[in-house]
């Protein structure tokens, strides 16, 4: 399986963010100040969240200056380091969960683990972006940022830029790794409609398959000859079994035996019949046999 698009854009933009930001919290140069009286035009002071720096064109930077008006003990100033600090060590944490979770070097990445990474590298991003705000909102205003009084010039130095990019960079790549929540939700989606429900549910139609052995019997038909029953043979073995069929009906006797002989009976027969034919009553609409 390919890497998402959202995953890979994730996994360039955080890395940028935490450089940007390590960058903007190590350099000094949040802001610079210029135009001292009685120094050299070209003369600048920068100033950060850890050092003070001096420059001149003629000479090479100067750091380790000393803090004269109270700058490093100003809220703005002890707030970014604070906040720079913890950022940075969440984006460490982001990073480390989002490689977890995007798994490059296998097919299929964990898709809720990148997700909660992406939450997290959002989260520094604002831990970052908090104090690059605060500290432009007040970077002129010397009563909270002390520096020295007009004509010196306050102006923006090039770490709080690196910070405003570091922290966007990680809004936007800790936003991209989020959206890797959206197929861990449609799986477990997918998953809840399949579980079981608690109640078993009873089928309005059941179809019920019922594998009936074949029976090993001769036809019934040949147990029934001339108008007897026979009886089945008797099955060789030590063990019965019982047997599945359905016995066919006695079929009605055709003829009837006689024990008398038959010219006995038919000589009865006769004798009886002539007798019932005299002694049937004769009627007016009907012939009688005298008249035959």
């Amino acid at each position: 399986m390919r890497t998402p698009v959202a995953m890979t854009v994730g996994m360039v933009l955080a890395p940028c963010g935490l450089l940007l930001n390590l960058t903007g919290t190590l350099a000094p140069g949040w802001r610079q100040l210029k135009g001292f009286l009685n120094q050299p035009v070209d003369v600048v002071l920068y100033q950060g969240l850890w050092d003070i720096c001096r420059e001149q064109s003629s000479q090479e930077r100067q750091c380790g200056q000393q803090d004269d008006l109270g700058y490093f003990k100003a809220e703005p100033v002890l707030v970014a380091r604070g906040l720079m600090v913890t950022s940075l060590a969440v984006t460490a944490l982001g990073l480390l969960l989002a490689s977890l979770g995007v798994r490059c070097w296998e097919d299929e990445p964990r898709f809720a683990l990148a997700g909660f990474s992406g939450l997290v590298l959002f989260a520094a991003g604002l831990f970052s972006l908090i104090p690059v705000s605060w500290y432009n909102h007040v970077l002129a205003n010397r009563a909270v940022l002390p520096a020295p009084e007009s004509p010196v010039k306050v102006e923006v130095s090039y770490s709080l830029v690196l910070g405003y990019l570091g922290s966007c960079l990680l809004l936007l790549g800790g936003s991209s790794l989020a959206l890797s929540f959206a197929p861990w939700c449609e799986e477990c989606c997918r998953r809840r409609r399949k579980a079981p429900s608690g109640s078993a549910r009873r089928p309005s139609v059941s179809t019920v398959y019922v594998d009936w052995p074949q029976p090993a019997l001769t036809p019934a038909i040949k147990y029934y000859s001339d108008g007897q029953h026979r009886p089945r043979p008797a099955e060789a073995g030590p063990t019965d079994k019982p047997k599945v069929g359905f016995p066919m009906p006695r079929p009605p006797p055709k003829t009837y035996t006689n024990a008398v002989d038959v010219l006995d009976g038919e000589t009865g027969a006769h004798s009886h019949g002539a007798s019932s034919r005299s002694t049937r009553p004769c009627h007016s609409s009907l012939p009688c046999d005298s008249d035959l």
